[in-house]
């Protein structure tokens, strides 16, 4: 069976960098299906792209697909043929019904029933035959955050398609989406590359982009951006900070990436470097530039989609248009600079948070009460007037010039306000601590204070959304809840802060007056974030069960139980232990009523003896070190009872033949239990 290499170019307006990742996943995925499904054989497939094109590239593509063969059940035998041997009108009927002759029918067991089988046997097409429906289909079942359509309202895709190419070896393959069909010319580089392109074969079609400015391999673009960038590197005797979403989306905005550098005015550094530094990724996708001591150059590093002949043009256009950002952010931070605080704070009556919940400056009201009370809790009595201060503050920077332009800055600008206005610079290192962790794995707080204000502000949104009613469901979080649970357990994890989360949301429902109901809800919400947050941290989903079982509420403390019980669930006493909680569960499941109380002089082992013996030493250990949350010790008490009670269902029948025996070795057992719930169901970590 011979073979050929398929090229399909799906040509475009300019596409989204952010929907380039996801619709490289998509067409891979898609294609793998589509080509498994339609028995076609192939080798290796590549998904490639600019952002004027899509491009599926399938190695060694069989030239046929291959025969398939399927099996269909019929009567049973006992049916299907009569004594003799001779097929009955069922396996006829049968046999007509599936295009097969009688002779051809065989037999195969099902559960013990003989049955009569057909195997229909399809012969393969030729692949050429094939190829249009494939990749119609892979075409048509590509979605994206955002589509359009053009002349053909039927027919939506993230950007208006222009051209098709689709090629099997030489051989053109006819593929139509809407009023565009496939054709062998493609399109070079739009401003540097030619306008027609004949693409007589898919080995020749990288070679030929690349001579018409067009580098269709995403990774080599990203190869020779940073190439470019480390020359720029090593000219300026500097370091570029290339953060990996602003250069994925470089890769994603140009055809043929060529790097530059421009400067600007030196009096720009005296604005906060976060406004800079945004300004620079966000509106001009530039990376910003450091000197050897990590301090910010008045430069920065861009990438064009264009090899002009006079680079240096290229670096004025983009410095101009850089100037006139920079320009306005300068002008914002000296008219805000020109307002005192607390005037700031008094416009946020202003604003409204929610048209149920008041304005933002009733929310941090409530924000700042809360988070003295966790002061309190916490015994943070010497800094309680630096959490008073900062939770006042915590706001005021919404209405702010800069804020307003640049929304990202929110809790930057709050703390460089904080510090032209001489406030202690721990008010001002909470007005930004308040906001991390941003995203997953990022930073927590360094200070506790900023700790406390980002607990009080979550701890009250999830009260008040709750409160309205617009809790998350399972499509839903507009007010990003569950991002807050996330927050709450992290900066509880990060600076070691035993609290309880149930205690911290009584106390921020208080003042929105909850009902019993809702706080239940609320407190079901987080323990089920929690839940999902220890796995994510590789926990086993049996040590996570039990944790949150045991301590549901104190995220610290379940987190560090779990840690300890899969730390110990390789060592045999662990899995002893397991076993043994389990035939306990088991063993009083199963019985009627079971004595609380056991009687000594019954016992007639030994195990029993010392399996008694050592629950009445142990369980008070046990107790204590589940009330002071000293997992170790817990699991320290529990390794010394594990070979214990292992060597009792060793050594003893329970269920003995003596009833009063039988009773009494129960209730031993029912005492094993209670030991256990001390702490959880043990039977839970099977």
């Amino acid at each position: 069976m011979s073979s050929a290499d398929i090229l399909f170019e799906v040509g475009t307006e300019e596409i989204p960098a952010r929907f380039m990742p996801k619709a490289l996943e998509d067409i891979y995925s898609c294609a793998t299906e589509e080509f498994s499904s339609a028995r076609i054989g192939f080798s290796k497939i590549t998904v490639n792209c600019t952002p004027r094109r899509l491009v599926l590239t399938v190695k060694d593509v069989a030239d046929k697909q291959c025969d398939s063969v399927e099996v269909v059940k019929g009567p049973p035998k006992a049916q299907a043929y009569d004594a003799q041997g001779r097929p009955t009108k069922a396996a006829e009927g049968f046999a007509k019904s599936r295009g097969v002759k009688t002779e051809d029918l065989k037999t195969e067991t099902v559960n013990g029933t003989e049955f009569v089988i057909a195997e229909i046997r399809t012969e393969g097409r030729k692949t050429a035959d094939v190829l249009p429906e494939v990749l119609e289909r892979i075409l048509k079942r590509l979605s994206f955050p955002k589509s359009m359509y053009w002349s053909d309202r039927s027919v939506r895709f993230a950007r208006p398609v222009r051209w098709l190419v689709a090629l099997y070896g030489k051989d053109k393959i006819d593929v139509g989406f809407g009023d565009v069909k496939s054709c062998g010319i493609s399109r070079g580089h739009r401003f540097m590359g030619e306008k027609r392109l004949k693409i007589n074969d898919p080995a020749e079609y990288a070679s030929l982009m690349a001579d018409n400015f067009v580098i269709i391999d995403q990774n080599q673009r990203r190869d020779m951006i940073l190439e470019g960038i480390s020359k720029i590197e090593n000219e300026l005797n500097a370091s570029v900070d290339v953060a990996p979403e602003l250069l994925e989306e470089n890769v994603h905005l140009v055809e043929y990436p060529v790097v530059f550098y421009g400067s600007f005015d030196k009096s720009f550094l005296d604005i906060p470097e976060e406004v800079l530094t945004l300004s620079m990724a966000k509106n001009q996708r530039y990376f910003p530039v450091r000197d050897a001591d990590g301090r910010l150059m008045p430069n920065f590093v861009g990438v064009s989609n264009n090899l002009a002949r006079d680079m240096g043009v290229v670096r004025e256009g983009n410095e101009r248009v850089l100037r006139a950002r920079l320009y306005d952010a300068a002008f914002f931070w000296k008219e805000d600079l020109k307002k005192p605080l607390d005037s700031m704070v008094r416009e946020l009556k202003n604003i409204t948070y929610q048209e149920q919940l008041g304005s933002v400056y009733d929310k941090v009201q409530r924000v700042k009460d809360l988070a003295l009370r966790i002061t309190d809790m916490l015994g943070m009595e010497g800094v309680k007037h630096l959490v008073g201060r900062a939770a006042e503050l915590s706001k005021a920077d919404l209405v702010s010039n800069m804020v307003y332009e640049f929304a990202d800055v929110q809790g930057v600008m709050g703390r460089e306000y904080a510090r032209k206005a001489k406030e202690p610079e721990e008010v001002a290192v909470a007005l930004y601590e308040q906001y991390l962790p941003r995203f997953a794995g990022d930073d927590v707080p360094s200070s506790k204070i900023g700790a406390v204000l980002g607990l009080a502000e979550r701890a009250d949104t999830i009260a008040a959304i709750y409160k309205i009613g617009l809790e998350p469901t399972s499509s839903q979080d507009p007010y990003g809840l569950r991002r807050a649970a996330r927050c709450i357990n992290e900066i509880i994890w990060g600076l070691g802060l035993d609290i309880d989360t149930n205690w911290l949301i009584g106390q921020a429902a208080a003042p929105l007056g909850l009902d019993g109901d809702t706080i239940e809800r609320i407190y079901e919400f987080l323990r089920q974030r929690l839940q999902v947050q220890l796995k994510d941290k590789g926990l086993k989903h049996e040590v996570v069960t039990l944790a949150i079982r045991t301590v549901p509420s104190r995220p610290l403390q379940a987190y560090r139980m779990a840690s300890v019980l899969q730390k110990s669930s390789d060592e045999q006493w662990f899995s002893d232990l397991i076993t043994a909680a389990v035939r306990v569960k088991n063993l009083l499941n199963k019985a009627d009523d079971v004595d609380s109380a056991v009687d000594t002089s019954k016992f007639t082992t030994d195990a029993e003896r010392a399996l008694y013996d050592e629950l009445t030493r142990l369980t008070g250990p046990a107790k204590e070190a589940v009330l002071s949350f000293d997992w170790e010790r817990l699991a320290s008490v529990l390794s010394g009872l594990a070979p214990v009670i292992a060597r009792f269902f060793d050594d003893v029948l329970v269920m003995d033949e003596d009833p009063d025996v039988r009773r009494n070795r129960l209730a031993l057992l029912k005492k094993c239990r209670e030991f256990f719930m001390q702490a959880g169901d043990f039977s839970l970590l099977k």
